[in-house]
This record gives structure tokens, sequence and C-alpha cells, in this order.
């Protein structure tokens, strides 16, 4: 059975260090998972995951993570223009607010952001060794926000021959990034660091496409750019056979250009706005673990402290404002093996956010809110065809009180067929954020918690002798106390009723030879609200095609289709002419990508996005990339 499987429960959090004494992990084979423990693929039950790879990153070419993730099954990603731009992901339909995003098991949700959600613009995939994506709720391991799923990025870990890298790219609209950066272990010591700087001019985020916005008087001709700067390292250190110790950071500092919101559409410049309108945003997330094998190795076991810190300025048509969050997060868990079928884990933690804002039309001091939490997880292995995961969670906020929720997830192989059963049903919930609670004028502050509960099943079967693999699974989630902006009050509320998510995602992936890889995905997902309406920007269907192809050691390809089908856009969305907008068409987009070492230390790479031009929007008038050529060089040694 391949290592490699879709129905794995692959979630890898840097708590749990895979550095134990004397042990070489091999990560085909031992994963640290949504069970927040090291386990093998077959012991970790049933839960529906992506798994991208170092390998699968490099191949892809791609600037920043949302690049990467629009062809997840399950996931829908918009962003708001080019590069830099505010973006949001949607797993399985929910709302973006319902995703957790990790960083090596941080927090990167934004607490000053007004849903608290993750906006992943500004991260790179500089320095990142896999991303993991879990669907379903998975609030049991993870707390608040984790009401759909959760998003890991794991960023490398030192080892082997002490190296370095340097690195430059240039490209369409005006881009440019150069990099660079060293890894390895010395005896006890291991580190991985990297640097990099990215420009682009860019375009204009307001749609210079779109026939049904004004363009003239310079409405869509001002180029919207972007540059980022990011500092990745990760330090590690055995201190005894028994003991080690890690830390980690990730600094990013960005600026993006931003245009103007008008009646329902977007356009470069307005009367009476600055010229200049952009957001600096400053983000800082660190990390100190120790990890311990105790009682003769019987209990492994990691203390963790973990710091994230984020400030926004933003110059736009309301002046200048300021936004600052930050959270922080110590905790404890260890894991045990009292039998050979059980694996228990035990975990306590204590977190607390808080931002505040100033000037421009919200002014909000300093808030704060914090919670305590304690869960409980026991994975069993019954023979080598029937795993259980079960686990229960309990929070306490010192807002709105107390919140329990539980998981199970289990799978069944049947050897002979190669025939993988699963399932898995998980409630949530998700806390109001700081500025749905307290923004003046805006907020309530009697706001309760959002729940979830969602449940998923489905059949992977492997044949041709474990070349091809196909899976399809039926999910359906449903979310209760949603809290919504009602946009004629102009105040955040609780919904009555139910939202619901449901759809079908399905897979095959073929290896015809040792060169050649083929997967194909098809994602349908049926969303409503309480009122029975189909939420926006969440397509009824989506697909993916991708091809790997190695005509050598030293030439590599990838092609990549990605087709996204019609969607239901905002209410607000209208046209120049005060027309309501009421969808988004479909589109399809083309990808292409190879790489070629020169030498044993130099290698050339280039791609192509949107090889055949398709003009299309992820939302309504805000541009995105046309046909763009990006090449560069890599030196390691």
């Amino acid at each position: 059975m391949k290592k490699r499987i879709c129905s794995a429960t692959l979630l890898t959090i840097f708590w749990t260090s895979p550095c134990s004494a004397g042990k070489t992990v091999t990560l085909d084979e031992v994963v640290v998972t949504a069970t927040r423990t090291q386990a093998t693929v077959d012991q970790i039950g049933g839960s529906s995951v992506t798994v991208i790879t170092a390998q699968e990153i490099e191949t892809k070419q791609q600037l920043t993570v949302e690049e990467i993730l629009k062809s997840v099954p399950g996931l829908t990603v918009v962003a708001n223009g080019g590069l830099g731009t505010n973006t949001s992901v949607f797993i399985r339909g929910a709302d973006a607010k319902n995703t957790l995003v990790l960083v090596d098991g941080i927090m990167f949700n934004d607490p000053s952001e007004a849903n608290r959600g993750a906006n992943l613009a500004n991260l790179t995939t500089d320095n990142i060794e896999r991303i993991e994506i879990v669907r379903g709720p998975m609030s049991v391991l993870y707390g608040s926000n984790a009401t759909a799923g959760v998003i890991n990025i794991i960023t490398k870990k030192g080892k082997g021959r002490p190296g370095y890298y340097l690195g430059g790219e240039v490209g369409s609209y005006g881009t440019w990034k150069s990099y660079g950066g060293a890894n390895g272990a010395v005896e006890r010591f291991n580190y991985a660091l990297d640097l990099s700087r990215t420009e682009a001019q860019g375009f204009s985020t307001a749609d210079d496409k779109n026939d049904r916005i004004p363009h003239a008087n310079g409405a869509t001709s001002e180029k919207d750019g972007w540059r980022n700067t990011t500092f990745s390292g990760k330090a590690g250190y055995l201190l005894t056979p028994d003991c080690d110790v890690s830390a980690f950071v990730r600094s990013m500092n960005s600026r993006v250009d931003l245009d103007s919101s008008v009646s329902g559409y977007l356009q470069d410049n307005k009367i009476g706005s600055p010229k200049d309108k952009y957001i600096d945003s400053k983000e800082l997330l660190s990390k100190f673990n120790v990890h311990n094998r105790l009682m003769n190795g019987q209990l492994d076991a990691n203390l963790y402290y973990q710091h994230t810190d984020k400030e926004r300025t933003i110059i736009d048509d309301y002046g200048r404002s300021l936004y600052n969050g930050d959270s922080s997060e110590v905790g404890w868990q260890g894991s045990m093996s009292p039998f050979k079928a059980n694996t228990v884990t035990l975990g306590l933690s204590y977190f607390a956010e808080q931002m505040d804002s100033s000037g421009g039309f919200t002014v909000i001091d300093k808030q704060a809110a914090n919670v305590t939490s304690s869960w409980l997880q026991d994975q069993i292995s019954l023979g080598e065809s029937l795993n259980v995961v079960v686990g229960a969670r309990l929070d306490d906020h010192d807002r709105f009180g107390s919140a329990k929720t539980y998981r199970i997830s289990p799978s069944y192989l049947f050897a002979a067929t190669g025939t993988t059963l699963k399932a898995a049903y998980g409630t949530g919930f998700r806390a109001p954020s700081l500025f749905e609670l307290y923004a003046p004028g805006y907020g309530d502050a009697t706001l309760e918690a959002e729940k979830s509960r969602g449940w998923d099943a489905g059949v992977e079967q492997e044949l041709l002798g474990e070349r091809l693999t196909v899976g399809i699974t039926y999910f359906q989630t449903r979310f209760a106390n949603l809290i919504q902006f009602d946009t004629t009050t102009w105040k955040y509320s609780q919904a009555t009723g139910e939202s619901t998510t449901r759809g079908v995602e399905s897979f095959a992936r073929f290896s015809p030879s040792a060169v050649l890889d083929v997967t194909l995905a098809y994602t349908y997902t049926d969303t409503e609200d309480a009122r029975g309406v189909r939420l926006t920007r969440r397509p009824l269907s989506k697909a993916s095609l991708a091809t790997a192809y190695r005509f050598s050691e030293k030439l590599r390809t990838n092609a990549e289709l990605i087709w996204v089908g019609e969607r239901d856009e905002n209410t607000t969305a209208k046209d120049q002419d005060g027309n309501r907008v009421y969808t988004l068409a479909p589109y399809t987009v083309v990808n292409l990508t190879g790489s070629y070492a020169l030498t044993s230390t130099l290698e050339v790479y280039g791609r192509i996005d949107n090889l055949f031009n398709e003009q299309y929007e992820e939302a309504w008038s805000y541009a995105t990339p046309g046909l763009s050529c990006y090449g560069g060089l890599k030196y390691h040694f």
C-alpha cells in the first residue's frame, strides 16, 4: 500500500518534534499528523487530507502559498487582485473565517482582522517543507477557527551536510526575486535559514478588461505593485539522548498598493482620496519547543511557547488606519502507548490574544481574550486493517464560557483487494473575534460562539499493482450561530438557522512509469445559508489535472490545468450603471513549468502562467494575471 494516500490524516505539527534520541524518521513512513503524534499512515484513521510536498512546491515554482493551494480538492482560493492582495481560502464551501491556518503549529490567523481570518497574501513558499490540509471540523485538536478544517505550513528542518544556495528570477509585470539560504546539521546542532526579497510592479487591481466598469480618466490604468521581504529560520539542538530543544522564527514585511471600491465595483482613482493607497504589513511568528522522552521512552512530551505579532498600516479613502494584533500560547502535550494497540495523548494549553486599532473609521482600544484548553485522544490500531482515532476537548473561554468538541475517525483496509473505507465525524466551534465583539458601532459584546458539526465517508481503491489509485468522498457540514455582518443595520449579529455545505471530492492518481505522474481531481460543492441561498464565490464544480514528466535526472517538466465553475457574487457587486452582478463566469487556467540542471550545482528554471491568456475574475471587478512568463537560476554549494 502506498504511503502517500489522500485518505491519510496528515497534519504535521511542529509541537511534536520528529527528532528523538537515536531514531531515524522517514517522512514517507512516519508522519506527525492530525493526531499531533508520530504515526504511520496506516494508523491515523480516515480523515480527508491533501499533502503538498517540497518537491511539488519546487516543481510548481509559484511565489506564494495561495497560488500553490488553488488546485487542492475541496479548496477555493479567492484573491482580490495580483500578488500581495487580500486572499481568502474556503474549505468545503465554508466561510474563510472557519479555516485555521498554522505555520509550524503557530496560529497564522490575525487577531486584528475583522473575523480573525488568515490572509495568505504575503506568505511566500520560501523554506517550506510541506503543506498539509485537513478537511472537516478539527476543533478537537486546535480549538477556535478550525470549524471547517486546518491548513498547516511546515518549514524545513536542517539535515545532512551543511550547504548553501543563492538564486534569482525575473518575469512579467516587472517581477523579480532574489533569495539565499543555508541548511544542514553539525553533530547535535541543526539549522535551516532563508532570506528572500520579491518585488512586482504589478497591474491595475481594477480590471481593465472588464467592460462593465469605467475606464476613463485613469480608472484602470495605475499599476498596483507588491514588495515582500521574508526571513525564515529554524534551529535545533540535542541536549541529551532524551531531550532536544528547537526554535523557529519567520518575519514578513510587505507593502501592496490598493484601489478604491466605488458603488459596487473597483477603480484606481476616487475624487478626494489620496493618490497612493496601500497596506504596509509586518508579521512576526516565533516558537520555542522542548521535546523530552521520559519514563524510559514510554512518554513522548513537548512543552512549547509560541507568539505572533501582526501590524497593518492602511492608507486608503478613509485616511490612515493602524491595526495591531498579537497572540501567545503556552502548552504541553504528552503521548504514551500503554498497550501495543493504543496511543493515548493528553494536551493542555493557555492561549491569549489581543488587538487595537486607531485612525480611519474604526478606533478600538486594546481588547483581549484568553482560553484554557485540554484535550484527550486515543489512537486504536486493531491489526493492520482497522484503525480508529477518537478525541475530545474542553475549552474555557473567558468571554463566553466553555465549549466541548469531539471527533471520531475510523478507517478499514481490505488488504487483499487494496480497498480502504474511511469516515470521520467531528464538531467544532469558533469564538467571536475581538473586532466582532468590540468594534464601536459595529460589534456586539453579547455574541456567542459559532458551532459546526460535520461528517464524511469515502472509499479508495488501488489498481494496476498500485500504479493507479482512485477515491471518492462525500462530505456534509452544518454551521449554527454564524456571525454575520448585517448590511442593513451595519452591525454584527447572530444568524438564525443553519448554513450547510455538502458535496463530493474525487481523485485519480496514475503513475504508468517511473518518470510520469498524472493526477485528476474533481470537487462538487453545494452550499446554502439558513434562507436556502447559495453562498458567494464558492463554485459548484471545480476540477484540476496535473502531469509531471521527468525526461531525465536533469530535465523535469510539469503541466497543470485548473477549471473553476460559475460562482454567485456578493449582493453589493454592481456595474457602472448600478445593475446587480449576480454571477462570476467559469474559467480555465493552464500553467507550465520546467527545470534543467546545467551542472551539479547550477539549475535553470522557468514557468508560464495562464498559457492561453484566459480573462477571468475571482472577485467582481478585481483583475487577475494574464499570460505571464518567469525564469530564474539557482546555485547551491
